[in-house]
């Protein structure tokens, strides 16, 4: 393929949503709460950013102002070139949202719930069951599809969440934390579903506190606390960051991890992390490879025993923790911003459904 005929990278393709120094402030009883304070995020198109961070840091809000359901205090939104404060109609129109919590009627059928968002896009009655149709059958929710959703577990209620925010098919989603309180099993499933949909052409902003679910789906990273990016690129390149390698071992007997921990010393670069049991220690290298031969060849000639000994690359929890000195995942701060904010799930029919 010659130059002129090379597809855009990612980084060279126009953002489909796009955020500029966008400031968010809520009074509450200690005083004011900066939700969002200045956030910049630009994601091109057919591509997947994850926003990362711990409750409280924002990210519920920036959807929620990316997606009209509130209004900042100050910046510039704009989705697929659309100014999201100027018209928000027409923005409606065109994205789907899938909430952290599934917004679904139990009383109805998964048929029924997603012809009533069918009907509040304006689709016609025929349009609506044939869509609706279309979405059970690629949710794999057909044996469901026309039983109470009040009898659903929680991974087919996500499911068919998902499948009403996808009843427009529309080019840019929002999921806010979209796996929280999944098991395992439906969360893999989603994540399926997920990067389907990205395959398929659809540009996603994704906000997540599960590192390997950012791992697993995002093109970009972002990480944000208090209501700023602070750290943004790939995976890859945020785990650069803090380093290369580190090596680990596991103490048979953990008598020796005094000698063990002045080994690794000898051979890291800074001090070895010892677990709480004493048993494990890991310290970064600069070598891995090299460094982790070393390290055996000196445990054997002291008669160290072993349960196990390796090489572990950085995570994307090393790089939260060390950005923002604590995990991803934390209780929940108090929030104001999220106070009053409401659900988003619907918007009135005249204006375009929205989810």
């Amino acid at each position: 393929m010659s130059p002129s005929l090379q597809p855009p990278s990612s980084a060279d393709r126009a953002p489909l949503i796009q955020a500029n120094g966008v400031t968010k402030v809520y009074q509450s009883k200690s005083g004011p709460v900066h939700a969002l304070d200045g956030l910049d995020i630009a994601v091109p198109e057919g591509t997947v950013m994850a926003l990362l961070g711990p409750n409280g840091a924002g990210k519920t809000t920036a959807v929620k102002v990316l997606t009209t359901l509130i209004k900042p205090d100050a910046g510039t939104l704009r989705i697929d070139g659309i100014d999201v404060l100027a018209d928000p109609k027409a923005v409606r129109r065109i994205i789907g949202v899938s909430g952290q919590y599934a917004a679904v009627d139990e009383n109805l059928t998964g048929q029924e719930n997603l012809r009533m968002v069918g009907r509040l896009y304006h689709l016609t009655p025929k349009q609506a069951r044939t869509r609706a149709a279309e979405l059970i059958d690629m949710f794999e929710l057909t044996d469901a599809g026309n039983r109470p959703v009040k009898g659903y577990s929680g991974g087919m209620r996500r499911r068919l969440d998902l499948a009403g925010a996808l009843v427009n098919s529309p080019r840019v989603l929002f999921l806010d934390e979209p796996t929280t309180g999944l098991d395992p099993r439906s969360r893999l499933a989603l994540w399926q579903v997920i990067k389907d949909l990205v395959a398929g052409g659809t540009t996603l902003l994704l906000t997540t506190q599960y590192l390997e679910e950012a791992d697993q789906l995002a093109d970009t990273v972002a990480v944000i606390d208090h209501g700023v990016v602070i750290a943004e690129g790939t995976s890859d390149q945020l785990k650069s960051r803090i380093g290369g390698h580190s090596v680990a071992v596991a103490l048979i007997d953990g008598n020796d991890a005094g000698a063990a921990r002045a080994i690794l010393t000898l051979h890291g670069a800074g001090s070895p992390h010892t677990s709480d049991d004493g048993r494990t220690l890991e310290v970064a290298v600069q070598n891995g490879p090299a460094s982790l031969q070393q390290v055996l060849a000196d445990l054997q000639e002291q008669h160290i025993g072993l349960h196990d000994a390796g090489i572990r690359r950085p995570t994307l929890d090393d790089v939260f923790l060390q950005l923002t000195g604590r995990p991803a995942e934390e209780e929940p701060a108090p929030e104001a911003a999220e106070a009053g904010a409401g659900t988003g799930k619907t918007a009135k029919a005249g204006e375009g459904a929205h989810r």
